[in-house]
């Protein structure tokens, strides 16, 4: 029997750190069982910083779909829609606190709100430091309402060589944590 073919949400936010989101959309399509499609929406600002630090324009190539930050007609901004994983990458701590509110006053808050009641996967990749301690309250309240925080805090034990292997250590485990095959490096793995 073949697993259905999943439906994922990418949101890219405002923070630093364009460049998870834009390995995400590279990688994606290219695991093991790779989902059927991608939704990506950008908020205000997002693709200025993604110009400014990946120095590229975002294109939409199959199966990724761009949906606009304040079409509430996309089929995510319902329960009733087929989508499974949300990722928040990289997440402002504007968007973590609006999600953690409930204040679903665009697309990226609405469908986050959607996968929080319908208990799917929401995975936030805040790209902030130090956090305050509203960061931190926000982060707690998305955490009790069943969301997974993954900092984009990049780890080390793989030896890194460049920058996109040290990107790469975040966005795998992000990877993983949507619940992806990837064969990517695990501490102290005979594998």
């Amino acid at each position: 029997m073949t697993s259905p073919k999943r439906k994922i949400i990418l949101a890219v936010t405002g923070a630093s750190g364009s460049l998870y989101a834009k390995k995400l959309l590279d990688v994606l399509p290219c695991v093991i069982n790779p989902p059927a499609e991608i939704a990506v929406i950008f908020s205000d600002n997002a693709k200025e910083i993604w110009k400014y630090e990946t120095e590229s324009n975002f294109t939409a190539i199959s199966p990724v779909a761009e949906y606009d930050n304040k079409d509430f007609f996309a089929p995510f901004a319902s329960g009733s829609c087929e989508h499974d994983t949300m990722i928040v990458c990289p997440a402002s701590m504007g968007i973590l606190g609006r999600i953690a509110n409930g204040t679903s006053d665009d697309l990226i808050a609405r469908a986050a709100d959607v996968m929080l009641k319908e208990k799917r996967k929401l995975i936030i990749v805040p790209r902030e430091t130090p956090f305050n301690l509203i960061h931190l309250k926000n982060m707690e309240t998305l955490a009790l309402t069943g969301a997974i925080i993954c900092p984009a805090t990049p780890s080390f034990y793989s030896k890194p060589k460049t920058i996109d292997d040290l990107v790469m250590t975040v966005v795998e485990r992000v990877i993983t944590l949507a619940g992806f095959e990837t064969g990517i490096y695990r501490w102290m793995s005979n594998d």
